[in-house]
């Protein structure tokens, strides 16, 4: 008998249908705070402070993710911090080290630079990235950033459209996403 393990059971799951009601995507704006997601069983605490999380030997495509974290008065957070993982190029978190891990933080204007690879589906799961964001002083957000036109999307119950980054073109490595937060 085949033990069920975390990683059998989601990919069972993700056989099952799944009918979420899509919204139609659209750019968040100044007031609505970036909805809050599950941090999911990966997260890791005191990850190294670092802008890129292109590790030696690394596989996938190179993806830049630009932005700035705002308040609800669109007002520039400075020294937000953020703190990014994501699974490898072949659909694995790294539970032991710190691969695909690490955090920043925003410049005096709320601007972040994040340079990674793009992940790989998780079994049952969207291609993702989760991000913790915090205004210094503030409660943290904890989210997910999602890729648009993903084929996987239709089938993930937490895929969320207002969590899409915005892609220079797609394939191009080049996205956006301006978090809104408590300030």
């Amino acid at each position: 008998m085949t033990s069920l393990t975390r990683r059998r059971l989601l990919a069972a799951a993700a056989a099952l249908p799944v009918i979420p009601a899509f919204a139609q995507s659209r750019p968040l704006t100044c007031g609505e705070l970036t909805a809050a997601q599950t941090a999911g069983p990966f997260f890791k605490t005191q990850t190294p402070l670092r802008v890129s999380l292109v590790e030696a030997g690394s596989k996938g495509p190179r993806l830049v993710i630009t932005g700035q974290v705002l308040s609800a008065q669109c007002r520039p957070v400075a020294n937000a911090l953020l703190d990014f993982w994501h699974a490898d190029e072949d659909g694995e978190y790294d539970n032991k080290g710190f691969r695909y891990r690490g955090h920043q933080f925003a410049d005096g204007e709320g601007r972040y630079r994040l340079v990674t690879n793009t992940p790989a589906e998780y079994p049952g799961r969207a291609r993702h990235i989760h991000v913790k964001v915090q205004a210094p002083g503030k409660r943290i957000l904890t989210t997910q950033l999602y890729f648009r036109d993903e084929p996987g999307n239709r089938r993930d119950g937490l895929y969320d459209p207002a969590l899409e980054m915005r892609m220079r073109a797609r394939g191009a490595g080049e996205g956006t996403f301006d978090f809104v937060v408590e300030a």
